[in-house]
């Protein structure tokens, strides 16, 4: 196509390309203010998160709340290590206990003498045994290790250690 015809072809067809480039225009104009409306939006909004609720900025209010989950890191780790000191001394604690009445004597009316253990977490500690009779009661404190005792063991005695190191 040379350069006539094109000419041509704008002069006969001159109100439909203004028609065309008028539409455009329009669309043009609908865009832009779209993207006003919007860059006005987010100015607004830009605005309202960079002062804050009482007019301190994002920053002031980033920095101060970083600081403050520093703190509440060094208090946790404070915690934590306070309870394993708690759970450490929890071990040693005697924490188990198992307890037995029982009627020592036959002619005895009622369950008045008793077997009580008492152990930690590594099934450590004592039985405390009191048998009660008419004349007289007796108390005896046997030391247990892992369990076991170096001197023997009452039925009943064995029965508080059991019901002890059944309690965890």
């Amino acid at each position: 196509m040379d350069i006539q015809q094109v000419s041509t072809f704008v002069m006969n067809n001159l109100m439909y390309l203004t028609g065309g480039l008028g539409v455009l225009v329009v669309i043009m104009y609908a865009i832009i203010i779209n993207l006003w409306m919007n860059v006005s939006y987010m100015k607004k909004r830009y605005r309202k998160m960079m002062t804050g609720v009482d007019g301190q900025n994002l920053e002031r209010m980033l920095i101060g709340h970083i600081e403050e989950t520093q703190k509440v890191v060094k208090e946790n780790q404070r915690i934590d290590q306070e309870n394993k000191a708690i759970a450490a001394l929890l071990q040693k604690a005697l924490t188990r206990v198992g307890v037995v009445r029982f009627r020592a004597f036959e002619d005895m009316g009622s369950d008045l003498s008793y077997a009580v253990a008492l152990l930690d977490a590594e099934n450590n500690g004592v039985i405390l045994s009191s048998i009660f009779g008419r004349e007289d009661s007796r108390s005896y404190v046997k030391p247990i290790e892992g369990g076991k005792s170096t001197y023997t063991l009452t039925d009943e005695e064995q029965q508080a250690l059991q019901k002890a190191m059944g309690a965890h």
